[in-house]
């Protein structure tokens, strides 16, 4: 059987080669950490601000105690064209549970390992907005304080969303993950955007 012949019948992403390019077993078992401790991350930002753990949520503002999880930080924005687009937007109930399922579904297709391409578009949305609000780029606020910016070129929104593409390119769900399984769905073979 020629290589054409057995790509054609297999999956694209695990027959794949690039001259001179590898990933080890090593490699993809660290890309699995980097995905499953980057999952955390959401998914324990999701359980705090939902059930207030004491954290950077107090009980008192937990979601399922009528706070809102969205409120706080959107209204709170001084920097940036957009800061009166945000305070609009603070503490909206649509605003609320898109941050909130977001979190939750990133977190978990990380964890899992399931759909990183979908869960990749959404992460690198989601921090692309949170960047906005926060705006590094501002050396001060609207009221002329310091913004607190570090770095304007790069900071934590940034690295998680390219965190995020890199998994996903790297097909990161398929070690420790349920990224095998889930490519061989019906559905997803025929649609392989949803990888």
């Amino acid at each position: 059987m020629t290589m054409q012949q057995r790509n054609s019948v297999s999956y694209p992403h695990e027959d794949v080669a690039i001259p001179g390019t590898v990933v080890t077993s090593t490699a993809a078992k660290a890309l699995a950490v980097l995905r499953i401790t980057t999952g955390l991350v959401f998914l324990w930002a999701f359980l705090d601000k939902t059930f207030g753990l004491h954290y950077a949520t107090p009980s008192a503002k937990a979601w399922i105690h009528g706070g809102s999880p969205t409120k706080g930080f959107l209204s709170s924005v001084e920097v940036g064209p957009l800061s009166s687009t945000f305070h609009s937007m603070a503490g909206d109930p649509w605003v609320n549970w898109l941050f909130m399922l977001g979190m939750l579904g990133i977190g978990i297709g990380l964890i899992s390992g399931l759909a990183l391409r979908i869960t990749a578009l959404a992460g690198a949305a989601m921090m692309a907005m949170m960047w906005l609000a926060e705006f590094p780029l501002a050396q001060h606020t609207s009221t002329g304080h310091p913004s607190g910016s570090v770095n304007p070129l790069v900071d934590y929104h940034l690295i998680y969303a390219i965190v995020m593409v890199v998994l996903a390119a790297t097909y990161a769900g398929n070690t420790w993950g349920l990224g095998k399984i889930w490519a061989r769905l019906p559905f997803i073979n025929r649609h392989r955007w949803a990888l």
